[in-house]
């Protein structure tokens, strides 16, 4: 049996797979980017703290827990209960150990409620929790280059 050598030449690199690979991780850090966005834009009157820090970037796979004044949590657009809260968390903090979470809560929300999420997140946990608040305006006025809202880390 004759075998022929075609193809003798070097292996070449094939770019096409690598560019499909870069455009679907540009498509999916700009999918993110635009949810987190959503979430930080729900109608919450946030309170307000002179000693805020406002965070240079976000965390990755950070989670917004938005509260409202009459105690109806929201998370990725969708109203949960407590106990549906407890199951989502329970898997975040099995699958991601130490997941960042910040709770936006409104100024006029009752202190149970805001009790009530912290304790479902200890109970599913998740420690690492900030908490949302706007600046003042001395705080904005002294400092314009950091945008609203500033967290206080926990």
């Amino acid at each position: 049996m004759k075998f022929s050598k075609s193809g003798s030449g070097l292996p070449s690199f094939q770019i096409t797979p690598m560019m499909d690979v870069v455009f679907l991780l540009l498509c999916f850090f700009v999918t993110t980017s635009v949810y987190s966005q959503w979430e930080s834009e729900i109608n919450i009157q946030l309170p307000t703290a002179d000693a805020a820090t406002s965070p240079e970037q976000r965390l990755p796979g950070e989670i917004i827990i938005n509260l409202n004044r009459d105690g109806v949590i929201q998370v990725n657009q969708r109203v949960l209960t407590l106990e549906e809260l407890g199951e989502k968390c329970l898997i975040l903090a099995k699958n991601f150990p130490g997941q960042p979470v910040v709770l936006r809560a409104d100024k006029a929300t009752p202190y149970e409620h805001i009790l009530n999420v912290m304790n479902t997140c200890a109970k599913s946990d998740i420690w690492n929790i900030s908490f949302a608040t706007e600046m003042t305006d001395g705080a904005a006025e002294s400092d314009a280059n950091e945008p609203p809202p500033a967290t206080v880390q926990n």
